[in-house]
């Protein structure tokens, strides 16, 4: 199977709207110019569907690049965090022949309706979980509406054909869902941390990204730990993290360079508890690429990021009691 990138991602929240303002005034993203689902009527009219990036059952939708919308938030009760993954394939063939593979593989996938990739702004669409209980969607021919403008001005990200970002995300069981990304869904190692007998933290790639999942396994808890968003330069870095600090958000590690990914950032909390990475910079690989264990998280800073993934560990075991 050939997945060519997460391509979206959903989140649940009590309150949608503080993210509509986080994503907004501190990350930098645009409002959806239109909402999944609805129409955008006449070709080359689209300017009349204009809207606040707001659904009518209140979720918000995030807009990062040339495609419609890229971030998801969905009001829920109770745990908020990540409610789905959109992975992309090619085209309709490779949607069809990844399902036939993985009913035969004995994975539970099911086959979306219309309206059900309508409502993501894709063309088609399938659905199965990994062995976490994460919800995965298979899709293809996303929407681009082009236009993207960030309301803080001048800032961009680096999206398009790499995907959102990358997400960090615990698994109760690793070597399971190292198993199923790999062997079943495609992804490759890029390289792997232990941080102790029963601990590793593996970075998996699916495109030139150095990675674009990593899972690690920290004992009996699954749930997001963080999701990066990689911003063009330094100074795009810089000035989101001016506005993290005027809106009082909370800074969970300061800014430092990873040691394996290359990656120049900060992490920071988000509305629902999880953290936010904000970076530039991160290493473009190929096939020529050797898988490595590392054992040097950093090549400078990021303080207070082994406190804050602990934190974020034992926050969501209490979650699940």
């Amino acid at each position: 199977m050939n997945i060519k990138s997460v391509g979206y991602m959903g989140i649940g929240a009590s309150d949608p709207s503080k993210w509509l303002a986080y994503g907004v005034d501190v990350i930098g993203m645009m409002p959806a110019r239109a909402i999944p689902g609805h129409g955008w009527g006449v070709p080359q009219h689209s300017e009349l569907d204009v809207t606040d990036g707001v659904g009518p059952d209140g979720s918000v939708y995030l807009k990062m690049d040339e495609r419609q919308w890229r971030l998801a938030i969905h009001p829920t009760e109770g745990r908020e965090g990540l409610l789905y993954l959109g992975l992309e394939v090619e085209d309709k063939y490779a949607l069809e022949r990844s399902v036939q593979e993985l009913s035969a593989a004995g994975i539970d996938v099911s086959v979306g309706t219309e309206e059900q990739a309508f409502a993501r702004s894709v063309s088609g669409i399938a659905h199965l979980r990994d062995p976490a209980g994460n919800a995965l969607e298979l899709y293809y021919g996303p929407v681009q509406d082009y236009k993207f403008h960030s309301p803080v001005g001048g800032q961009e990200f680096v999206a398009g054909h790499l995907g959102i970002g990358h997400m960090n995300i615990f698994v109760e069981d690793l070597e399971a869902n190292y198993n199923f990304y790999t062997r079943t869904l495609g992804f490759q190692l890029s390289d792997y941390i232990r941080m102790g007998p029963d601990s590793a933290l593996k970075f998996l790639r699916c495109n030139q990204r150095h990675h674009s999942i990593a899972i690690i396994g920290m004992g009996d808890v699954n749930g997001l730990q963080h999701t990066m968003f990689e911003m063009q330069t330094i100074d795009d870095v810089g000035k989101a993290l001016d506005r993290a600090l005027a809106a009082g958000v909370t800074i969970t590690s300061t800014l430092g360079r990873h040691r394996n990914d290359g990656m120049l950032s900060f992490y920071m909390r988000s509305p629902s508890g999880f953290d936010v990475e904000i970076g530039c910079g991160c290493l473009l690989i190929d096939d020529s690429w050797t898988v490595n264990e590392f054992c040097e998280g950093d090549v400078w800073g990021h303080h207070g990021l082994v406190d804050a993934v602990m934190a974020s560990s034992e926050s969501l075991r209490k979650d699940s009691e």
